[in-house]
């Protein structure tokens, strides 16, 4: 979503505020107190400091791209430490964090965003992260507990706008009365939430099929979602089965249980439903975008390495985000023990104590979204306060919540909950798109207890997912930070209750492995790529998959586990069903291939090739297309530009023309062929789920979804709307780049923009321009190794991407390296706030030291924080 800051405000307020805003950045630019404005915020780094709450010393070193390995004697100083250091760091990030996961953004932006607040408020993600606080462990609510008090020790020392970020300054202009409160234990674990809902796997898809269904039969729907390819693309898990209430890597295959799919529903409700999901920010991904959300990771034994100990790489695909949605630290106890048990490097998230993806002395660890089916959407009869089940009228849950809005009166909310989960298509009821509602085309709904379908559609619709249950993944994340072997990441993995990943292992002893841990449900009936009817109760949620039942590996023989959001296991070998919805493995059979071609013959890899292989580019499509395009009769300048697809290789560097021809071929096919089918929401934005449906259409020449709709009395063939791409293509390329083809270069277009995720876009250019950097020319495609995804609908400009890069070297922990998307610092102009962008962008990485000795040598500053009340620091005038 896209926050306008000054919507809220009458037209001419908004001028106004603008032309004050301009004026204001100029008067201070010119009298140069901006600089002073801006480098008020900047933190201490080096000397001394007091901190309030700390027992002993604490010595925080970063390195020249300001990333800091912070060095406690107890955890609970490490952890407070954490939490200051954040907060010196990043601190507005965290804040605007906290309001995104309570729905109080309002309180921050105004009446702009009452629909992202309202959205929340329904899920009630802060009311469910509050449940969950005392179901964690003591010690994980003492870390929390912790972490906050050092956030507010460094909040009581810097009052005042201008002393904490620059963007409290600006914000000063049309919010003045703001003030952030201090930080809570359930700040943190709402953030979860948050990482939870934008890895919540295949909800876009499913509100997608319905609404595809309000215009297509059931059967060309279906077309549009294929089946995962898995004779091509290999699954993660290609052995083993659950035997006697475990899964054994080495057991026979059991079949699953074969289950009808959903019967498409009705589809006014749902279409308030999809824009209600829609309106929530999205703080790490955008699964709603088209093309999902993907990430990379895999591992490597050491009888296939140089250094003979396991390698390790990961890289997450999510949102562009400035600053990165990662923030890199290294948490260590000064002398590890079981009382002060960490000694561990990696990507942190800032507002949450720990280490989220990395290394500690013994093992390494990375994530990829597993994508299961873990919410569903139930359509529900409502009448008054009350909704149909069984046959009988049961009442609703209703709750009124009070939204404070910026320059504004509160809002009051009322909100209903079935027994399915909140109502939300209640929060965009203003929003009624002219869709038919017939339930005719559900020809296998099981209606009410009776038999009996109700006479009208369903008119509400009711979100269940597993992250609006408390659960403990905060104590996850703690213990895979101690974990030492394999069995204790085990048991780390089995309290990731939220949201299911792939978690690939290896370990200083040389094993590897991968588990697939998560709270998924076992449904009754159906297999959750529709949305269903509540009214029957047919399709309640059973229960969930016990952990042990969930697939695993450990030192598979062929010394080697790819992860890249592909099919888990083959339905054939795994009795659960665990989604139907997974990406289409056009990535992670690429990893495969070239390991494999890496390590025959006896072959092994190093880091550098590890990290070579993130950087891979080829598009993975290419090679079904291309002979397709060439084969055509073709007239008109398109001609010479598709010469420019002989003999490519299907790479997608910065200066390659013929991906740029390719991408705006494939975009245009894309709109041409499908946009006049489908509806608004259902439409493609790209993706490897379109790699496999066109792929399929390839060999079906007349295929319907070839005609163009719009053209009464012919019907458009394959050949035909290939040749409309090639020439819509080249007549977008030569305007927007030049008639000379061989001057078009992929970079030019495809382009990341580091948007500031609240600012960022608040449309008035000088804002803007203090916080937003780039553009940067970015390589790879949606679906290469090198994932730099783009929306076809939109523009080629990158808009997810590989969040952060790191290899891990099991051997030697400083020969290991890292990269994030933008910096260690929040501070707009400050030296780290967007360094390591040329770094990633161009595919280089810095070292991931750990040892201390390395960590003292590299490092820039030195800080020592010490036992004390802070001195306040005087608002700034």
């Amino acid at each position: 979503m896209r926050f306008r800051p000054y919507a809220w405000m009458p037209r001419p307020l908004t001028w106004l505020a603008r032309v004050l805003t301009v004026l204001v950045v100029l008067g201070l630019a010119l009298g140069g107190v901006v600089v002073w404005n801006v480098r008020a915020s900047f933190p201490q780094l080096a000397g001394e400091l007091k901190v309030d709450g700390l027992v002993g010393k604490v010595t925080v070193y970063r390195d020249k791209t300001g990333i800091p390995h912070i060095y406690a004697d107890s955890p609970e100083d490490l952890f407070l430490a954490q939490g200051y250091v954040h907060a010196q760091d990043r601190f507005f990030e965290m804040d605007f964090r906290r309001h995104v996961t309570a729905g109080r953004l309002s309180e921050m932006f105004g009446a702009a965003t009452l629909t992202e607040d309202k959205v929340i408020r329904t899920m009630g993600w802060r009311r469910v992260a509050e449940e969950e606080l005392p179901l964690l462990a003591e010690k994980t609510r003492h870390y929390l507990d912790a972490y906050a008090k050092g956030v507010n020790s460094w909040m009581d020392r810097n009052r005042g706008a201008a002393a904490r970020s620059l963007e409290y300054a600006v914000m000063q202009l049309t919010n003045s009365g703001y003030e952030p409160e201090p930080w809570t234990p359930v700040d943190s674990l709402a953030w979860l939430k948050a990482m939870a809902w934008d890895l919540r796997s295949n909800m876009s898809d499913e509100i997608g099929r319905a609404l595809a269904a309000t215009r297509l039969p059931r059967g060309r729907v279906e077309q549009l979602w294929p089946g995962y390819p898995f004779a091509e693309h290999q699954p993660i898990v290609t052995r083993g089965s659950v035997a006697r209430g475990r899964f054994d890597q080495d057991g026979e295959p059991r079949s699953s249980v074969t289950r009808q799919p959903d019967a498409p529903p009705a589809a006014g409700a749902l279409a308030r439903a999809a824009a209600a999901v829609r309106a929530v920010p999205s703080l790490m991904g955008d699964p709603a975008g088209g093309s999902g959300i993907g990430s990379n990771s895999w591992v490597v034994s050491g009888e296939h390495t140089v250094s003979g100990k396991p390698l390790l790489a990961n890289d997450p695909h999510l949102s562009a985000a400035l600053p990165s949605v990662w923030y890199q630290a290294g948490l260590h106890c000064r002398k590890k023990s079981a009382a002060c048990p960490f000694d561990v490097t990696g990507f942190t998230f800032s507002g949450v104590p720990g280490v989220v993806i990395g290394r500690n002395d013994r093992i390494a660890w990375g994530f990829t979204n597993l994508g299961p089916d873990v919410a569903d959407l139930y359509m529900e009869k409502v009448k008054d306060d009350s909704y149909l089940l069984m046959g009988q009228w049961k009442p609703l849950a209703v709750r009124t919540e009070t939204i404070e809005v910026a320059g504004g009166g509160p809002v009051r909310l009322r909100v209903r909950d079935t027994m399915h989960g909140p109502i939300i298509s209640d929060v965009m009821e203003g929003v009624r798109k002219a869709l038919p509602g017939a339930i005719e085309t559900a020809e296998d709904l099981s209606g009410d207890a009776t038999g009996n379908i109700p006479e009208e559609a369903a008119d509400a619709v009711a979100l269940k997912w597993t992250a609006l249950e408390p659960g403990r993944s905060a104590d996850a994340i703690f213990a895979l930070d101690a974990a030492q072997n394999w069995q204790e990441f085990r048991t780390a993995a089995a309290s990731f209750d939220v949201p299911s990943q792939n978690l690939v292992y290896a370990d200083v002893d040389g094993n590897i492995g991968y588990q697939a841990p998560g709270r998924i449900p076992v449904r009754a009936k159906g297999d959750g790529t529709w949305p269903v009817p509540g009214w029957s109760g047919e399709y309640a949620w059973q229960g969930t998959i016990p952990f042990d039942e969930l697939p695993s590996l450990y030192n598979p023989p062929e010394g080697y586990i790819v992860t890249a959001n592909n099919a888990v296991a083959d339905p054939e070998r795994y009795p659960h069903l665990l989604t139907r919805d997974w990406a289409y493995g056009y990535r992670s059979q690429r990893i495969l291939d070239l390991l494999r071609d890496a390590l025959k013959d006896g072959g092994k890899v190093d880091v550098e090739a590890m990290s070579g292989l993130q950087q891979d580019s080829r598009n993975g499509f290419a090679g079904f297309l291309v002979p397709r395009l060439m084969e055509l009769d073709l007239a008109g300048p398109a001609k010479d530009a598709r010469e420019l697809l002989r003999g490519w290789d299907g790479s997608q560097g910065l200066e390659s023309a013929p991906a740029m021809y390719f991408n705006a071929v494939w975009r245009h096919l894309l709109i041409e062929t499908f946009n006049d089918d489908l509806p608004e929401g259902a439409r493609p934005g790209g993706g490897d789920r379109w790699f496999e449906v066109v792929r399929v259409m390839l060999d079906r020449e007349a295929d319907p979804f070839w005609d163009d709709a719009g053209t009464a009395g012919r019907a458009e063939t394959r050949d035909d709307m290939l040749r409309r791409a090639l020439a819509l293509a080249y007549d977008e390329l030569s305007a927007r780049l030049g008639p000379d083809v061989a001057a078009w270069r992929w970079g030019d277009l495809h382009s990341l923009t580091l948007t500031h995720q609240s600012l960022g876009t608040s449309g008035i250019g000088p804002v803007e321009w203090l916080f937003n950097r780039g553009p940067f020319p970015v390589s790879g495609n949606d679906d290469a190794v090198n994932a730099a995804g783009w929306d076809v609908q939109e523009d080629y400009a990158v808009g997810w991407l590989p969040s952060m890069r790191m290899v891990v070297d099991l051997a030697d922990p400083d020969r290991s390296r890292w990269v994030n998307l933008t910096g260690a610092s929040g501070h707009a102009f400050h030296d780290n706030y967007a360094d390591q962008a040329p770094l990633w962008a161009s595919g280089q990485t810095t070292p991931m030291l750990s040892r201390e000795e390395s960590v003292r040598k590299a490092a820039a500053n030195t800080l020592t924080l010490l036992p004390g009340a802070a001195p306040v620091q005087a608002p700034a005038p």
